[in-house]
């Protein structure tokens, strides 16, 4: 299959989506989403790699008009309403396949864009004109093996593939605050997490349990912190990163974005 080409290498970033509010809500997230999606060049698409869509071995969706998934509950009915009618990207879903080892990645048309796909791209792309695949996360990888697959995607940047990790580095519901009080452990393994960004240190990354009870709670699931793994794993040497939010939401969200570019 012949694989497009392009003469710019897509940024990678990674978005802390937080509340699904965020997303139809005056608020200073979508006010940065907004921003910055003015500043991004054009994809030929985005793979978008969410906390919110988790099987037993990797997928990626290759649906032609994948649909708008709600995969929430408790939420007015305007966020219920909102669509993102963006095409799929079947090519595209086909390159993701040939780029991992052979039956270690199926394509599927069983899924859509979840709400931290589209909570998201409905502010970089409000136009809905880039088409949208999304890259599952597999439950039984560990953080090392999530960074060494997620490396083998690195390449779709320079073929015109804008790649999105959608999550929350900080993410404990169990100690939400309604007074937005954010406690020392939050705040200490959001620092831990910026530095060793801005180290590239990809072992402070990956061992992350060395950080001690700070990241258990944190952390106490893995599946909003990994996107941030797959945006770190295809970055490019010479790219410059920024970050985009650096906040707390809620007391225990941590709302730091990067980008790669």
């Amino acid at each position: 299959m012949h694989k497009p080409k392009t003469t710019t290498r897509m940024p990678a970033l990674f978005i802390a989506h937080g509340n699904p509010m965020n997303a139809i809500t005056a608020n200073p997230y979508r006010e940065a989403w907004l921003a910055l999606g003015k500043s991004l060049p054009k994809p030929k698409a985005v793979l978008c790699v969410s906390a919110h869509w988790q099987t037993e071995g990797t997928a990626v969706c290759a649906a032609s008009h994948p649909k708008t998934i709600h995969d929430f509950a408790g939420f007015p009915k305007e966020l219920f309403a909102q669509q993102y009618p963006a095409l799929g990207a079947a090519d595209y879903a086909k390159i993701v396949c040939d780029l991992l080892p052979a039956n270690t990645i199926t394509s599927t048309l069983d899924w859509g864009l979840d709400h931290g796909a589209w909570t998201i791209l409905q502010s970089l792309f409000p136009k809905a004109d880039i088409p949208v695949l999304q890259l599952s996360l597999d439950v039984n990888l560990n953080f090392h093996q999530h960074f060494e697959l997620a490396k083998q995607l690195a390449s779709l940047r320079e073929q015109g593939v804008m790649i999105l990790g959608s999550g929350n580095i900080v993410h404990n519901l169990a100690r939400l605050n309604m007074q937005g009080i954010t406690p020392d452990w939050a705040i200490n393994f959001d620092l831990y997490i910026k530095h060793a960004l801005m180290a590239g240190d990809e072992l402070a990354l990956l061992n992350i349990a060395n950080v001690g009870d700070a990241a258990s709670l944190a952390v106490p699931t893995d599946e909003h912190f990994l996107p941030l793994l797959y945006i770190a794993a295809v970055k490019h040497t010479n790219d410059n990163m920024q970050f985009i939010t650096e906040s707390f939401d809620l007391g225990s969200l941590s709302m730091r974005s990067v980008i790669y570019q």
